[in-house]
């Protein structure tokens, strides 16, 4: 559920008192989110390539070619997500890619803005 507009001005406004205060922590604290969570993502990378291979094992043991190519796909697309996620991860104390930081205005996706439109819409109609 996003934040409402106050919400998200309070955030704001706490964010930058704590940046204020203490930039030092501040940015120690918002590497560390990143940092954790990219970590774990690569953790579990590396655990569904495992799961691919046993897969690609099982379908050659039991003959079963569609198995073998579904563990492949798995060990491909697990591949792809730990090597993007390794490559994300900022190190410590470093600040995260300016396209990676959260932005003050979260942009809205396609699907809230046209559920926005058909709740506007039907509000107008009186339903």
């Amino acid at each position: 559920m996003p934040l409402s507009e106050h919400e998200q001005r309070m955030l704001e406004q706490m964010e930058r008192a704590l940046y204020a205060e203490d930039p030092k922590f501040a940015s120690a604290l918002e590497g560390n989110g990143l940092r954790t969570y990219t970590r774990r993502r690569v953790y579990q990378a590396v655990a569904g390539f495992l799961a691919g291979i046993a897969l690609l094992m099982a379908g050659m043991v039991a003959q079963l070619i569609w198995v073998s190519v579904v563990g492949f796909l798995v060990m491909l697309g697990c591949a792809v997500l730990a090597v993007t996620g390794w490559r994300k991860t900022p190190k410590p104390g470093e600040q995260p890619p300016a396209g990676m930081r959260r932005q003050a205005r979260p942009r809205r996706s396609m699907m809230d803005r046209i559920e926005q439109r058909w709740q506007r819409r039907r509000d107008e109609q009186g339903h």
